[in-house]
């Protein structure tokens, strides 16, 4: 008999944010939306952020997940610094990444710790059932 997973009971707390100068936010307005019906707490910090201040307020949130969306094609190194950042306060909590990423991208960043990555087409349930 398999294991089960231990849920919370309490809401979960999701952190969303756009990385970088990526200011085109209404797929992760939409996201953040279905979030919130599904019944987590959501934290939306909009966009032009930097690594730095997504980790600093998902830790003060005390954040469950972190999701990004990235949709200027500077994922590889935006998903690296954020992880690397995350790592350096020891804030381990599952990382989702959304936005314009090629297969062989999405691989890259799963092997480098992201929990999940979606890219264009993604539903929403998908989203919801990953989380």
């Amino acid at each position: 008999m398999a294991e089960e997973e231990e849920v919370p009971n309490r809401e979960i707390k999701v952190f969303l944010s756009k990385l970088g100068l990526d200011g085109h936010d209404r797929g992760l307005k939409v996201v953040s939306r279905a979030l919130k019906d599904a019944g987590f707490q959501v934290d939306y910090q909009g966009v032009h952020k930097s690594v730095e201040s997504v980790v600093e307020r998902a830790q003060k949130k005390d954040a469950d997940v972190i999701g990004v969306s990235i949709l200027s094609g500077s994922h590889m190194e935006l998903v690296a610094d954020l992880l690397k950042e995350m790592k350096r306060r020891g804030f381990n909590r599952p990382l989702i990444v959304g936005g314009i990423i090629p297969p062989e991208d999405a691989e890259r960043l799963k092997e480098m710790g992201v929990y999940r990555v979606f890219g264009p087409g993604s539903s929403l349930d998908e989203i919801i059932k990953a989380i």
